[in-house]
This record gives C-alpha cells, sequence and structure tokens, in this order.
C-alpha cells in the first residue's frame, strides 16, 4: 500500500474508494463500472479508477480495459472539472465511438506497470532533488516536467555550472543509498499552509480548496505537497545521472536528470 493504515483515515471522503493510484501507487488491476461515455471524445468516466490522469507535471498511465465488447486500450486520462476521463481507443473502423461501453458496463482495469514504475521511479528522483536543494541551499522549485526516467526541476539559482550539476549527483545518490521510506499523507490545509517548506513552489499554485492536501513523505529528507504516484523507498528508484545543467534565465537554473538502474 503507498499509504499506511493510520493515514487512510485522514484522507477527502471517497478518495480512497474512487482514485485507487491516491492510495496504492503498487495496484495495477480493478474492476469498475462505467459511469459516463463520451463517444464522440471516445473517451470513459469510471466509477473508480487506478489510472493516474496527467497532473502536476507527471504523465498520466497507460493500459487496458476489458469487458463484454473486448478489450480496449487506454490512451491517455485527465482530470476535467473534478472528473477523470479516460480515452480509449475505439474498436470501430469509421472511429464513431460506436464499440465504447455503455453506461453501467462492468470493466475489468490494468496499468501498463513497465510505464507506471518507471514514472514512479522518476517522480520520486525529482522529490530527491527538491529535497537536495532545499536542504543545502534553501531554494524552492519554478517548475518542472517529467517522462518515464527523465525530468527535470528549475530553481532560482542566481548562477549554474557543471560542477554544481556533478555535486547535486552525488548528493541525491547518496540519500537514494538512505534508503528512506516514503509515506503519503493527508494534512488540513491550515497545518499544511503553516509549514513554509511543505509547499515548495515558488509560487503556491494549489487552490485553497483542496483539503486536506496529499503529502508525499520521503522521511528525514523531503516532505511535500503532491499528487503523484511514488515508490514506498529512495532505494527503489535505483541511480540518478545530472544530464546537464542550463540557464534558462535570471534566477531560473535548469537540471536535468536521468534515472538508471542501480
Amino acid at each position: 500500500m503507498g499509504v499506511p493504515g493510520n493515514f487512510a483515515d485522514r484522507a477527502p471522503a471517497g478518495l480512497a474508494e474512487a482514485e485507487l493510484f491516491a492510495v496504492d501507487a503498487y495496484r495495477t488491476e480493478f474492476d469498475t463500472t462505467v459511469v459516463e461515455v463520451d463517444r464522440e471524445g471516445s473517451r470513459l468516466r469510471l466509477a473508480r479508477t487506478a489510472f493516474y490522469p496527467t497532473g502536476g507535471g507527471q504523465p498520466h498511465d497507460t493500459g487496458t480495459l476489458t469487458g463484454p465488447g473486448g478489450m480496449l486500450q487506454v490512451t491517455g486520462v485527465r482530470r476535467e472539472s473534478g472528473q477523470i476521463w479516460h480515452t480509449v481507443s475505439a474498436g470501430s473502423a469509421d472511429g464513431d465511438g460506436d464499440a465504447l461501453p455503455d453506461v453501467g458496463t462492468e470493466l475489468g482495469g490494468e496499468v501498463d506497470w513497465t510505464r507506471r514504475f518507471q514514472l514512479m521511479r522518476t517522480h520520486t528522483a525529482l522529490h530527491i532533488l527538491c529535497g537536495v536543494i532545499w536542504a543545502d541551499y534553501s531554494i524552492p522549485v519554478t517548475g518542472g516536467n517529467m517522462e518515464p526516467l527523465k525530468g527535470r526541476f528549475d530553481f532560482p539559482f542566481p548562477a549554474m555550472s557543471a560542477d554544481l550539476g556533478a555535486l547535486v549527483e552525488r548528493r541525491i545518490n547518496e540519500e537514494i543509498e538512505r534508503a528512506h521510506e516514503i509515506v503519503v499523507d493527508f494534512l488540513p490545509r491550515s497545518v499544511a499552509d503553516a509549514d513554509p517548506a511543505m509547499i515548495r513552489t515558488s509560487a503556491n499554485l494549489i487552490p485553497a480548496a483542496i483539503d486536506p492536501l496529499r503529502v508525499i513523505d520521503i522521511v528525514g529528507l523531503d516532505r511535500q505537497a503532491d499528487g503523484g504516484t511514488h515508490v514506498l523507498s529512495t532505494a527503489e528508484v535505483g541511480r540518478v545521472r545530472v544530464t546537464g545543467t542550463e540557464s534558462k534565465g535570471k534566477d531560473n537554473k535548469r537540471i536535468r536528470l536521468e534515472v538508471l538502474d542501480a
């Protein structure tokens, strides 16, 4: 489980039942029911899902949904107005969406584990980078993005150098080797807002209406609000290589990294 039992009861009502990825990043199979169909857009909304939707710089999961009509490939997952939509490849030749299941159809879902685990390792590696920069320099993040096994964060350093990149790489791998436990917590917004280290972006981009906040805690290194999927120990990340350091303008410096097998 991605959330120890003593934290699960702090989650918003219904979250653990509807958004399975939020409480167990290692879960890849689930049963569900279709609750809404967008035939024009070849999209389905499900009663519950383990597919992570694009957000917070993390790409969506992919995988399959299988039901009475056969198997559908999940090619995109997005959250719109609070609802998670799954874009699927339609089976009909003319692509009009007639092959999509009807509302009420029971489906079995399976997340592509290879992609999911690569993204988990990458996202955790970026949090380790963020924790190292905060611990050593007290500098927040100004932006970031990732793909499987590659990612980058931007920081308001006054200057950037290859030497700094090499130092950061060493520090990240040291923290990986320490095998920090990683847990998920849910904190009241008032508690999170009182901790300047909790929301690590330079501008608080999380809407005030989100309460409680989901928090990723790399125990002993980094603790911040985050909605993505992560491994349970830094040791699972493997190794990290800093592949580039760039200046993107005044007080905006970029660190790129790649996640490797141990």
